[in-house]
């Protein structure tokens, strides 16, 4: 069973935002939640948030199709951020000119699926 859960247009760049989902992406589900908890960088918080939504999202799915649900399986088996809409603002220079400042958005997707368990023999 899969769950996806996506964040759009968060405003945080995207390369920051890759520093963090690059450090959770194949982990189990409670180990990347750990992660994100103490990572110091500010991207980790919108990270935690979607990652925690693709949990609730999976037992959603889990107590629909009448499952077994248990959080300790998942695994993170996809998180990407792809790059949202720029603002664009402009400062003063000097000699009258203005500076373009690009306050970059992000979309940050995470993907958690439950471990296939073995056959029993």
């Amino acid at each position: 069973m899969e769950a996806k859960a996506s964040a759009r247009h968060v405003r945080v760049s995207p390369q920051k935002a890759r520093r963090v989902v690059d450090l959770i992406r194949g982990k189990a589900v409670t180990e990347a939640v750990t992660t994100l908890t103490f990572a110091p960088q500010a991207a980790s918080e919108p990270v935690k948030k979607v990652l925690e939504s693709a949990i609730a999202n999976a037992r959603f799915r889990a107590d629909r199709e009448s499952l077994a649900f248990d959080e300790r399986e998942l695994v993170v088996t996809s998180a990407f951020v792809d790059e949202g809409p720029t603002m664009k603002r402009f400062r003063p220079r000097a000699q009258g000119r203005a500076g373009r400042i690009n306050k970059r958005t992000s979309h940050i997707t995470v993907i958690v699926s439950q471990l296939e368990k073995k056959g029993a023999r």
